[in-house]
This record gives C-alpha cells, sequence and structure tokens, in this order.
C-alpha cells in the first residue's frame, strides 16, 4: 500500500509535468522576451505552497543573471507594494488563479503599471483575465488522495519557472563564469573563479637557482623554501629546467657524488609548467593528469619564460579547489 501509493503519486506528478510540453508556445516566449526586455527586476508573488515555489523561482532567476526578488502578496497589501515599480515585471503565481491575497494586489499592480505574468492553472480566473501573460500550469489531478494538497500542482509550477528561468540565461548566453560570479563561496564559485596568480608562491617564497650553481645548493634551497621543487634559471633570467625533491631522492639512490655538479646536469629540461591567467582547477588537472605519475607542483612562467611563482598541490587543496 505505501510503495503503491508513492509510486502512483510519482506517475501522476511526471504526468503533470510531461503535459508542460505543449504548452511551450508563442506566449510563452512572449513572456520571456518580456523579462529579457525589462530594464528593472522581476518580482515574483505567491501565497502559501505557491509562494514556496515562487521564493525558489526568485531565487534560480537571481543567481543565473535575472535581477529577482519574492514579495509576500500578504506584506505586499500592507506596504510591501512599494518595493514594486513600473519597470518592474510580476510573476504572480495562483494554481486557482483565485487567491484572495494576488487578486486584492493586481489592481494596485496594475496601476503602478508592471507587467504581470500569471503562473494559472485557469485563464478565465480573475488572475488569467488580469494578466498581460499567461502561463498555463494546471494538472489534471494532485497526488495528494483527497485531491486538496498542492502536489502535482507545485511540481509543474516548480518545473515551468525553471524552464522559463533555463530559456532566459540560455538567451542571455550566461556562462559557468557569470554563474561563478552569484556564487562567489561555493565549490563552483572556487573552480570558475580562483586562479593560479590567486595560490602561488612569489617572490622570495618563489625558489629559484641559476644554472652554474650545484645539486647541493638546489637541495639547500629546495629545504628553506619548503615546497619540494627548485625552478632553474640562465644567466637572462630565463626558465630553463626544474630539479625536484624527486629528482634528489632518485640520484641519492645511484651516488652522492653528483650534489657538487651543476643543477643542469640532472634538472628536468622539459618539465610541466602553467601561466598565471589559468584557473587554480586547470592546475590541478595538469598535475593529476601527468604522466607515468601525478606531479605536486607546477612552475608558474610567463610569455617570456621567466618564472614568476610556483603552485603547489597543497595549495590547491587547502583552497577547496578539488
Amino acid at each position: 500500500m505505501i510503495m503503491d501509493k508513492a509510486i502512483e503519486t510519482l506517475e501522476i506528478e511526471s504526468r503533470a509535468v510531461a503535459a508542460l510540453k505543449s504548452r511551450i508556445d508563442a506566449e510563452f516566449e512572449a513572456a520571456v522576451q518580456c523579462i529579457l526586455a525589462c530594464q528593472a527586476r522581476v518580482v515574483v508573488t505567491g501565497m502559501g505552497k505557491s509562494g514556496h515555489i515562487g521564493r525558489k523561482l526568485a531565487a534560480t532567476l537571481a543567481s543565473t543573471g535575472t535581477p529577482a526578488f519574492f514579495m509576500h502578496p500578504g506584506e505586499a497589501f500592507h506596504g510591501d507594494l512599494g518595493m514594486v515599480t513600473e519597470n518592474d515585471v510580476v510573476i504572480a503565481i495562483s494554481n486557482s488563479g483565485e487567491s484572495s491575497e494576488v487578486v486584492n494586489i493586481l489592481p494596485i499592480i496594475r496601476r503602478i503599471g508592471a507587467v504581470v505574468i500569471a503562473f494559472c492553472g485557469r485563464r478565465d480566473s480573475n488572475l488569467g483575465r488580469n494578466a498581460d501573460h499567461f502561463i498555463d500550469i494546471g494538472v489534471e489531478r494532485e497526488a495528494c488522495p483527497l485531491g486538496l494538497a498542492p502536489t502535482a500542482s507545485t511540481t509543474a509550477t516548480l518545473a515551468m519557472g525553471d524552464a522559463m528561468a533555463v530559456a532566459i540565461m540560455s538567451a542571455r548566453n550566461f556562462t559557468r563564469q557569470d554563474f561563478a560570479m552569484f556564487h562567489p563561496g561555493g565549490a563552483l564559485g572556487r573552480k570558475l573563479l580562483l586562479k593560479v596568480e590567486n595560490v602561488m608562491h612569489t617572490g622570495e617564497e618563489n625558489p629559484i637557482i641559476a644554472a652554474g650553481r650545484t645539486a647541493k645548493d638546489a637541495l639547500f634551497i629546495m629545504t628553506d623554501k619548503g615546497l619540494g621543487a627548485v625552478s632553474v634559471v640562465n644567466s637572462e633570467g630565463k626558465f630553463i629546467g626544474l630539479i625536484t625533491d624527486g629528482i634528489i631522492r632518485r640520484a641519492l639512490a645511484k651516488d652522492y657524488k653528483f650534489l657538487d655538479e651543476p643543477v643542469e646536469h640532472i634538472m628536468c629540461e622539459t618539465p610541466l609548467t602553467i601561466a598565471k591567467d589559468k584557473l587554480a582547477a586547470s592546475a590541478l588537472s595538469v598535475m593529476e593528469k601527468h604522466k607515468p605519475r601525478p606531479v605536486a607542483v607546477l612552475p608558474v612562467v610567463d610569455a617570456e619564460k621567466n618564472p614568476v611563482g610556483i603552485v603547489h598541490l597543497t595549495d590547491l587543496l587547502r583552497q577547496g579547489v578539488v
């Protein structure tokens, strides 16, 4: 009985969402174009469960490049309508189209001059008749066995709201970088906004040794800086190679006499490098995908082959770049 009802609920709600495809029509496109042309904000309003869906729609729009906020219709009737301007677009949500709190503020919104988009199940309702654009979110039946609790109708409204938000962000050519800008505190923000120059070691922290110096000197510098690598430069200060603690260990396993030899005798002449304006996530990818084994450090080199810094795996992990 429990599983049967759960499955029936999902079937009813999936049919409600599938039915929305036929309603993506010229009127839907006109509503999207209206929002795209809006020079102010999108104000979303709705009562009860529709209000909860409205809050989510407003948040989705705001995070995908469309300035938007939610206005409670009850509070709107007691002063919050002052937030609405003639340049705004109001999305009013009511499955029945007769929610008194929403219907009661319509005349004032019309008087202010804002455009009204109705998310509604009945075109002949008060909301449907008084809107500039009508988006049909009606359903055949609710999943609730009593036919009372908003279930399929709220699912359909949520899906239609997402469809509109995604259509708008696509029309705006909203990019991953744009999305990250509005989510700087999240993992995606760190991946898309944090660059190598934000995490690399520069100046006195950047281990560099001149060609001609000994491997022993490189070992001392490596130990002092604590990054497990040293960039080798020629007489003009240009990057020509890298010495890592792994190179030192492998050489020591054979013979310690190399310590008195010039660094260029043991350095890697073709190490991986990266530019400072690359994403930190790109640096991590380069490190992880190196063959035959991942590397822990990347020299940061500019276009003129100057070693401007070095980035270590631990720096990236510490910043949450995963």
